[in-house]
């Protein structure tokens, strides 16, 4: 595999995080590479609000069901879309992939989370100073990766073959 390709491949989530300082300044080489994203129609329907105050992160921990390492990381990056497009969702996924390849690069760790149920939605929207038509659907855990506790993941791991995901006429 070509050296680039396995720097994507080795993207994984983290969940556990050291107490070490994400600087302002291997944030904003994370963000300037993410507003390079592709987007439909260039629109670039994303803002980005971060958050580091712990009683904020503990709070975002709350707002879904697998959100509470939020309450860990060093930053929680919260991304806001302009949901008058319909695309705006799949220009996310996109802007939400290369902020955490961007972080991986940089030698941080990240982790997505989705905000559920929608009042949960609205809270975090408010939280994070946006209204409508922005909403923050998700957030970003980012920091310096720290072993993962023995016996404290609930995900299986490896992955599909790719026989098994892949088919052709």
């Amino acid at each position: 595999m070509v050296d680039g390709l396995r720097a994507l491949a080795s993207l994984r989530a983290t969940r556990w995080f050291t107490e070490d300082e994400v600087g302002d300044d291997v944030l904003r080489q994370v963000l300037e590479t993410a507003r390079w994203t592709g987007s439909a129609r260039n629109r670039q329907p994303w803002r980005f609000h971060t958050v580091r105050d712990p009683a904020t992160r503990a709070e975002l921990s709350r707002c879904g069901a697998y959100a509470v390492h939020l309450r860990t990381a060093p930053v929680v990056l919260l991304l806001a879309l302009d949901h008058s497009w319909g695309d705006a969702e799949f220009d996310g996924g996109r802007v939400a992939q290369n902020i955490m390849l961007a972080a991986h690069a940089l030698g941080l760790g990240s982790c997505p989370v989705t905000f559920f149920p929608d009042d949960n939605v609205e809270r975090v929207t408010a939280l994070a100073g946006f209204s409508a038509p922005w909403q923050v659907r998700t957030g970003i855990a980012l920091g310096h990766p720290a072993p993962t506790p023995a016996g404290r993941s609930a995900i299986p791991t490896g992955r599909h073959t790719l026989d098994t995901l892949w088919t052709s006429d």
